[in-house]
């Protein structure tokens, strides 16, 4: 063999050596957790009376729609990852059509399964401690002595009758609500890793059976009707392709 063609096997062999390596490198980016809120499958539009009453006649609609999600925790064949001072406060009354949760440069590949908790847990609430989005000085605070308000949902229903507000504020101990979900990256861009959910905010009044707005127009420090929109936690949130 001459050397130029020495040098062009040598050439050739390197550079799929590289595309190998290249190929097998895991994809370290940073993660975006993106939820989009819905309404019986609708995505979310404020200010507009288009949603039918579960549970009775009329129709409503969302002014103001927020949330705490906690203690964020990926776990997979890979490893696990805990996020430190996890609290978050996801609004959905922002520029884009959808809430986001940034985490920090992984590969998203070694993790298979998502953990978190609807809500703040019982050790943070009721305390005056600052982590994350806590603060109890916001509108999520009820008070310092009783906590924070897991979710605070606001708008108006029309109906032959007129117009009624609606206020549901939901956030005892007790409804604290830990939930895990599958973990699969749903898009890929040059900067970061997208894994996409659902928030469907619809499931708070048809866990218990389907709430008439018009008899229970607010949800507030009554801990047996918090329960009501609480049970609907566990299928607010899903995974999403």
């Amino acid at each position: 063999m001459t050397r130029a063609k020495t040098l062009l096997a040598v050439t050739i062999l390197s550079a799929a050596l590289l595309w190998v390596f290249l190929e097998m490198k895991p994809a370290v980016k940073p993660i975006s957790l993106r939820f989009h809120a819905l309404v019986d499958g609708e995505p979310l539009v404020l200010d507009d009376m288009r949603y039918k009453n579960p549970g009775g006649e009329g129709r409503f609609m969302v002014r103001d729609f927020q949330f705490y999600l906690s203690n964020i925790r990926l776990t997979g064949p890979g490893g696990d990852y805990v996020l430190p001072d996890s609290y978050h406060l996801l609004r959905f009354d922002g520029d884009l059509p959808y809430a986001e949760i940034k985490l920090p440069a992984m590969d998203a590949g070694v993790f298979d399964a998502i953990h978190w908790g609807i809500g703040v847990d019982p050790e943070a609430n009721g305390t005056i401690k600052i982590a994350g989005d806590l603060d109890p000085n916001n509108r999520m605070a009820w008070n310092w002595q009783v906590g924070y308000k897991f979710i605070l949902f606001e708008g108006g229903l029309e109906d032959s009758e007129g117009f009624l507000p609606l206020v549901y504020h939901v956030g005892f101990d007790e409804n604290y609500t830990p939930q895990s979900l599958p973990f699969a990256a749903g898009a890929e861009s040059s900067e970061e890793t997208i894994v996409r959910f659902t928030v469907d905010i619809a499931a708070l009044f048809r866990a218990d059976g389907p709430l008439d707005m018009v008899t229970t127009p607010s949800v507030k420090f009554d801990r047996d009707d918090a329960a009501r929109i609480a049970a609907g936690f566990p299928n607010m949130i899903s995974a999403s392709q």
